[in-house]
C-alpha cells in the first residue's frame, strides 16, 4: 500500500464548502475513504485558534480521526482585518514529509501552492492530490496537482 502524508487548509476548507454548499466539510468520511487506497503516514490540520468552544471541540474531533491539529493566533489588526495564515508551516511541512511518501493529499484551493506541488512532483516524484471545491480552487492549483478531486455532496457532512 502506498504511503500518504494529507495536509488540511482548514480555514480554506472550512469557508469554501459553507460558501458554496452552506455545509461542512466530514474529515471522518475522508479520512475512511483515504485509508482504503494508501497508508497515512502524517496527517497535519493548520488552524487559527480563536479560543472559541466550538472550535475546540471541532479540533479534538480532528484529533480523535487522526489529524495533528496545528494552531496559530487570531490577530485582529487595528484596520479591522485579520491575519492567520498557515502557507508558510503547510509549504514546509509538505517539504519535509515529501521525501518519505507516495502521495502528498492538500485540502485546499488556494494557488498559492502550486509551485509547492509542481517542485514536490518534480523533486521527489510524488503524486499530488488536491481536495477542493471547483469553483473556487485555483486553476493554477488544479493544473499542477497529479489529481483534482471536487469536493461536492459526497464530502460533506
Amino acid at each position: 500500500m502506498q504511503k500518504a502524508a494529507i495536509f488540511v487548509d482548514v480555514q480554506n476548507i472550512y469557508y469554501t464548502t459553507k460558501h458554496t454548499f452552506s455545509r461542512s466539510f466530514n474529515y471522518r468520511h475522508f479520512w475512511q475513504s483515504v485509508a482504503k487506497d494508501y497508508e497515512i503516514v502524517d496527517a497535519v490540520a493548520y488552524a487559527i485558534d480563536r479560543g472559541d468552544v466550538q472550535q475546540q471541540k471541532f479540533q479534538s474531533a480532528l484529533r480523535h480521526i487522526g489529524f495533528e491539529v496545528k494552531l496559530k493566533p487570531f490577530i485582529q489588526r487595528s484596520d479591522g482585518s485579520a491575519k492567520g495564515d498557515w502557507d508558510v508551516g503547510i509549504t514546509i511541512d509538505v517539504l519535509e514529509a515529501a521525501p518519505y511518501v507516495d502521495t502528498i493529499i492538500l485540502l485546499s484551493g488556494d494557488g498559492d501552492f502550486d509551485r509547492l506541488l509542481s517542485k514536490v512532483r518534480q523533486e521527489h516524484n510524488c503524486k499530488t492530490v488536491v481536495y477542493g471545491v471547483l469553483n473556487l480552487t485555483a486553476n493554477s492549483l488544479i493544473n499542477a496537482s497529479s489529481e483534482f478531486i471536487d469536493i461536492d455532496g459526497q464530502w460533506l457532512q
